[in-house]
């Protein structure tokens, strides 16, 4: 049997080949169509295989190339990431609690918070930084979705 050389190649070929036969499961429920005349199927299909390709390349040249252990995973970092990106989602469209809607707090102020706490899970946290990055990332976010897709998403507490 062979021997893995590279774990953190190993691991992210198997990462790439589960969202590839995912997507490809998913895709199974849309129609197909042709190269010429593409159903929905189509491209989630296509995307799937490539990604079945490239994960199995990986994985194979995992066998072959010399590569450092993986680390040891960091808890902390996971959960504080995770629970941002949780919190992001329930102050921005929050929901009903015993039939009373929740007051969001709108899309700017839910892009600071969810940038300046996902930040803090780094040791490298600088808070002048995060907050520069925040605020540049919650403009984009109402630059691209409210006013370029025209979403109707609260931009700050009380709309919507």
């Amino acid at each position: 049997m062979a021997r893995i050389r590279h774990p953190k190649d190993f691991i992210a070929g198997l990462i790439f080949v589960a969202f590839g036969a995912t997507a490809i499961v998913v895709g199974s429920n849309y129609t197909l169509g042709t190269a010429a005349r593409m159903g929905p199927g189509y491209f989630p299909r296509a995307l799937g295989i490539l990604l079945i390709l490239l994960g199995g390349a990986l994985a194979v040249r995992s066998l072959w190339l010399q590569g450092p252990p993986l680390p040891s995973w960091k808890w902390r970092p996971t959960l504080v990431v995770l629970g941002s990106v949780v919190l992001f989602g329930l102050c921005v469209a929050p929901p009903r609690v015993f039939g009373v809607a929740l007051p969001s707090l709108g899309l700017v102020l839910s892009t600071v918070i969810l940038i300046m706490l996902s930040s803090s899970a780094s040791d490298e946290f600088r808070p002048r930084e995060a907050m520069v990055s925040s605020v540049l990332l919650a403009a984009l976010a109402v630059g691209v979705f409210v006013i370029g897709l025209k979403l109707q998403l609260p931009i700050w507490p009380g709309q919507g």
